[in-house]
């Protein structure tokens, strides 16, 4: 399969050629047709001129004639027949050259159409071709055959090998660890032990493991999903044209006003000359126009959107539905917090968790050695390593025995309020231990994005009134989550089905936008009036159904893509109902017999460029968001940079202030105290002051004024408020043990450092950091 595609790249840029050359090709030849008549009737041979016009109205008036017919005959009814007549009267009165001019305008309005309709179709490609087709069956004399899919049966044994998409619906006959989020939305990883159950679609995420089919490829669960994106997909309205609603109720005025002055005036001339006139070149150019640039500013900023019919509908939007994994979070798993057993080294237990996950292929052990290494920390080459599925690595480090993955046994008291913790947090934890017992913990989460809340806030600026997450991740996890970006309601647990549903509920009281990024997102992208992919992170089968794709992975760009489509939508009214207005004069003067056609045609064509300049306006304006400069890109760096270092503090503040609430009495706390207060004076406040200094001026132009900095100056104050106060107690106090009365005190500061350092960070990030167009979400989270 994979070659037949290399081989089908090569002609991809030629088939695209020809298509372009097709679009534009009819709408060439009419325009020099015009130009060579104009200048033959120059020469004195008007006969040939007036022959050579008559064929472009001809050649324009069958095609468009048909087309209509077939709308008329489907009960569709748009403005292109009010073309027609007038492309028809133009030949009945011998008006070849008003013909000729009609037939380029419309010309031109069927080129820039098909060319908003060309940038990609909607089918189901990608989410097919995900879908296996082979499977490995256990044979009877204990080998392994490579089967068809739609030859496994109910019974059959399988292996699923490491980085493998499960085939069928089944049972695990040994412990497997899986990535569910494709199917389920679930961030984190799952164990399932032997003789659970489970789906299709979901991936291998750990060691091979065996699986007995209970159902098969059919019946499965992603047959089921690639079913209901198709049924989704089948059903959904055609997109309808802002110019055809304009029709409703312009081409019957336009029909009554032209039958009006051939009645009253017994002359069929009128009639043409009001129908020229009323030749809406307004919609079939200035609209198309607008969109069109709405489509390509879009483009620009990384959100390739389907059809003009898709933009029209997103800047119509008042309802947004959001998946959580991959979308309002990162979508990948990250070490958050390492805790050790009392008296542990946090940096050791990370330096060997990491040296024993270097040989796995798990997407946990990837988000550990990615930490030590972004820490500094020296790695050893593990040896003697094996990986029990769904149980963890163990390997020897330094001549060490060290196991990474669950906790066996009873497990000790702090390890206890490990996991409370990690489960209250919504997080991941992964056990580090030797022969002696458990060493520590590391403690995984999937972050929200930091642009994430900002672009919840321009979100409802742009007009979106109710904005939702659905997600099939746990109930408090979801919730966390909501709660930090700022959405209005959260659906839990929504299996494929259930999003369709709630998609298909908000879709009937609202135009409605779906983003999601996985395969379990694409039927309910196929549902909603407009489908977003967040195609960046990978996510083909959405895309694939979507009616625009993220292709930058920065959710603050679907944010530009609504602003922009409102934008552009607003032009393209505004530029039709000026331009129809000027036209029903120009249609009432023609109607009094004050226009003839050719000169009417000629007016329309002063209509045409006034409206289509105005449309050209939806090049440029419609962003809240200011450009950031270039000096200022490169603070934003340098200082989101600098955050994993401080981050390195806070996560030293934290034990420390752990260690004194704990343990206040013991040796080593005016020691720890009088490290972190020197990190924080050597690291934390100099980071500070050099963003009072650089970065918050830098930020006025793009934030809109130096007022929009000046809560984060108050924090920098109190961060050094407190800083102050934990260096008082130790200027106060000799090298010893801490004094019961200055515990509670000390406590206070240190808690209230960290709760007001982490809250600073976050807001930065968050409201800052994300400006910076050509970083990532993941940069801010370093």
């Amino acid at each position: 399969m994979g070659t037949d595609g290399r081989e089908c790249l090569p002609e991809q840029p030629a088939r695209q050629r020809r298509a372009s050359l097709r679009e534009w090709a009819p709408l060439t030849l009419l325009t020099l047709a015009v130009l060579v008549g104009a200048g033959l009737w120059s020469a004195g041979l008007r006969g040939v001129a007036q022959l050579l016009w008559a064929a472009v109205t001809l050649v324009a008036v069958l095609p468009a004639a048909w087309t209509t017919l077939k709308q008329l005959w489907h009960r569709q009814f748009g403005v292109d027949v009010i073309a027609v007549l007038a492309l028809v009267g133009a030949l009945l009165t011998r008006e070849y050259l008003a013909g000729a001019v009609i037939a380029v305008m419309v010309a031109t309005g069927q080129a820039l159409e098909n060319y908003a309709q060309r940038r990609a179709t909607r089918d189901l490609r990608a989410l097919l071709e995900r879908a296996p087709r082979q499977a490995r069956r256990r044979t009877p004399d204990g080998g392994i055959e490579v089967v068809p899919l739609d030859r496994v049966a109910v019974g059959d044994r399988l292996l699923v090998g490491p980085g493998d998409v499960v085939p069928v619906d089944g049972t695990v006959e040994e412990p497997a660890t899986l990535d569910e989020s494709v199917v389920t939305g679930e961030s984190q990883l799952v164990g399932r032990a032997a003789g659970e159950q489970v789906a299709s679609g979901v991936v291998n995420a750990g060691a091979a493991f065996g699986l007995r089919a209970r159902k098969n490829a059919a019946e499965s669960t992603y047959a089921g999903i690639v079913r209901l994106a198709e049924e989704a997909t089948a059903h959904k309205a055609p997109m309808v044209r802002l110019a055809d609603r304009y029709a409703a109720a312009f081409v019957p005025f336009t029909l009554l006003l032209a039958g009006a002055a051939w009645l009253l005036s017994g002359e069929f001339l009128r009639a043409v000359a009001v129908l020229v006139v009323a030749t809406p070149c307004p919609l079939l150019l200035a609209t198309p126009i607008a969109i069109v640039s709405g489509l390509s500013r879009v483009a620009r900023r990384g959100v390739l959107v389907r059809d003009g019919g898709s933009l029209e509908l997103l800047g119509r939007a008042r309802t947004l539905l959001m998946d959580k994994t991959g979308t309002l979070t990162a979508g990948r798993p990250r070490a958050a917090e390492t805790v050790v057993a009392p008296g542990g080294d946090r940096d050791e237990v990370l330096r060997l968790a990491a040296s024993v996950e270097q040989l796995s292929p798990h997407v946990l052990a990837t988000a550990l050695v990615r930490q030590a290494r972004e820490q500094g920390l020296a790695l050893a080459e593990p040896t003697d390593v094996t990986e029990e599925p769904g149980r963890g690595v163990t390997g020897r480090v330094d001549g060490r025995r060290v196991r990474v993955g669950q906790l066996p046994g009873e497990p000790p008291e702090w390890a206890h309020r490990v996991r409370e913790r990690a489960e209250l947090a919504g997080r991941s934890t992964v056990w580090v231990a030797d022969d002696r017992g458990p060493l520590g913990a590391i403690l995984l989460e999937d972050p929200v994005r930091p642009d994430a809340r900002r672009t919840v806030r321009r979100l409802r600026e742009a007009g979106l009134a109710r904005l939702v997450m659905v997600t099939g991740d746990r109930p408090r996890t979801a919730r966390q989550v909501a709660q930090t970006v700022g959405v209005d309601d959260v659906w839990a647990q929504c299996s494929p089905r259930e999003k369709v549903d709630r998609v298909r509920e908000e879709s009937g009281r609202a135009v409605t936008v779906m983003v999601g990024d996985g395969v379990n997102d694409a039927p309910a992208l196929a549902e909603a009036h407009v489908g977003v992919a967040m195609g960046a992170t990978g996510a083909t089968a959405s895309a694939d159904v979507a009616d625009a794709v993220l292709t930058v992975d920065r959710l603050d760009r679907l944010a530009d893509a609504v602003e922009i489509a409102r934008y552009a939508r607003r032009i393209a009214v505004q530029s039709a109902t000026v331009g129809m207005g000027l036209a029903v004069v120009a249609m009432v003067v023609a109607a009094f017999g004050g226009l003839p056609p050719v000169a009417g045609a000629f007016l329309q064509e002063g209509i045409d460029v006034l409206v289509i300049l105005n449309a050209l306006r939806a090049l440029g304006g419609g962003l809240s968001r200011r450009d950031v400069p270039p000096e200022t890109r490169e603070l934003l760096d340098r200082y989101a940079g600098q955050h994993g270092g401080v981050r390195d503090v806070l996560t030293r503040l934290r034990d420390t202030a752990d260690l004194v609430a704990t343990r206040p009495d013991a040796a080593e706390c005016v020691p720890a105290l009088r490290a972190v207060h020197r990190r924080l004076v050597d690291e934390v406040l100099p980071h500070e002051a050099a963003e009072e200094r650089q970065l918050y001026p830098a930020l006025a132009g793009p934030l809109g004024s130096d007022e929009a900095t000046s809560t984060m100056s108050r924090a920098h104050v109190e961060i050094s408020r407190l800083v102050d106060r934990i260096g008082g107690h130790l200027a106060q106090h000799e090298d010893g043990r801490l004094r019961p009365d200055e515990v509670p005190d000390l406590l206070a500061a240190l808690y209230g450092l960290d709760a007001v350092l982490r809250l600073h960070l976050a807001q930065e990030e968050e409201d800052y950091f994300s400006l910076n167009p050509d970083e990532g979400p993941a940069a801010a989270t370093r």
